[in-house]
């Protein structure tokens, strides 16, 4: 099991710089009064909010990364899936392991979130899907009233759930019994598949382009999906829509290396494409899905990549960039221009956000922000922006 298959939320390749923009509604320049949601833990030094619905209610990543930088080549030493309630932190606990994590659009707004857990019991074949390097048997969860249930699987010792609509549609990956012959033989896996749990129960989704594995990111309330078909070496090579259980791919620029985030009410669609040479990712919309071409939103400027990983019912997008030494800003997409919300938030602030991840339909923004000075310098905080209207 790759590193990319575990979790690609810390690989981003950084190359070149393209700024490029496209359509979008028109929107007053807002500014923002950011909150610090701090850690789950005094020990932790990171966490990033991966879910966020239109209560304001967060979906955090609590835990300990090494190094406590944010490189792209960060490993999790632990970790556990946290709800932040205006201010109040729940953790979610775990399915018997030490460790527990999520996935971006994890949070519905009835308050049930999904992610991966750890178990008590070791995996068979050795692998490590929730990658805390314990190689503990990873599974689906949802959260539901105070208690984690682990969801059903293809029959395979792993899976993620991604994220859950407000219907309790939930989506995401399990591992099957067939073996991915696409594998390094030093790193043998068995086959990754796409999932659609419903009333507690699962079944496969279809890839393109014959790939033999996938990856679902996020769902809308109507039902439509959206995430990545690939290989073992790169799930991520082909940007899916899925709808009513047919698999479509979302137009690129020409080039493998693609990947869908999010999808709001509308169907328009955010996540990456890879440029025309395929030496980066830009952040990318599919405002009409797989019927019309796709909008390169860019990169800011002196960054080197980018993706999108939010989008609202009004079309704003939010997202992060990427420099070589890893995450570099968290930015808005509206009005045709990508903008450093850095710019966005108070001068005196002692936060500098590297990273934003969802945008609800009140305009609230979630991410993570490195802390500047005083007894957390250098450490990783969630942050929410909310508009100061």
């Amino acid at each position: 099991m790759t590193a990319l298959r575990r979790l690609r939320i810390f690989w981003i390749p950084c190359v070149a710089t393209i700024v490029l923009a496209c359509s979008s509604n028109v929107f007053a320049q807002q500014s923002y009064r950011i909150t610090d949601m701090g850690l789950n833990h005094s020990t932790d030094n990171f966490s990033m909010v991966m879910g966020l619905n239109n209560e304001g209610w967060a979906e955090n990543m609590d835990g300990v990364v090494n190094p406590p930088i944010k490189s792209t080549s960060t490993t999790i030493a632990s970790g556990r899936a946290v709800i932040n309630a205006h201010g109040r932190n729940i953790d979610l606990g775990t399915l018997g392991g030490k460790n527990s994590w999520t996935n971006y659009g994890g949070i519905n707004d009835r308050g049930e979130a999904v992610g991966l857990a750890e178990t008590s019991v070791p995996d068979p074949d050795g692998e490590d899907m929730c990658a805390f390097g314990t190689k503990l048997t990873c599974r689906p969860f949802l959260w539901r009233d105070g208690h984690m249930m682990a969801l059903p699987t293809l029959g395979g010792n792993n899976g993620q759930a991604s994220a859950i609509n407000n219907r309790g549609q939930i989506v995401g990956i399990s591992e099957t019994t067939v073996q991915d012959s696409g594998c390094s033989p030093s790193k043998p896996g068995k086959i990754i598949s796409p999932v659609f749990w419903e009333r507690g129960e699962v079944r496969a989704l279809p890839t393109v382009a014959r790939d033999p594995d996938g990856f679902v990111q996020g769902i809308n309330d109507q039902g439509h999906a959206v995430g990545s078909s690939g290989t073992c070496t790169n799930i991520a090579t082909h940007a899916v829509l899925w709808e009513n259980d047919t698999a479509f791919e979302l137009p690129n620029l020409g080039h493998d290396g693609n990947d869908a985030y999010a999808i709001n009410d509308h169907g328009q669609a955010v996540g990456y494409v890879s440029t025309t040479d395929g030496t980066t990712i830009v952040a990318s919309l599919w405002p009409n899905g797989v019927h019309s071409a796709v909008t390169n939103l860019g990169i800011l400027p002196g960054d080197g990549a980018a993706f999108a990983t939010g989008i609202n019912n009004r079309g704003q997008v939010v997202g992060s960039t990427f420099n070589s030494a890893g995450w570099s800003r968290g930015f808005i997409w509206q009005d045709n221009v990508m903008t450093d919300l850095n710019t966005l938030i108070p001068g005196d602030s002692n936060l500098f956000i590297i990273a934003a991840s969802n945008i609800n339909e009140r305009g609230q923004i979630s991410g993570m922000a490195t802390v500047m000075s005083g007894p957390d310098e250098g450490k990783i905080h969630a942050i929410l922006l909310t508009p100061v209207d």
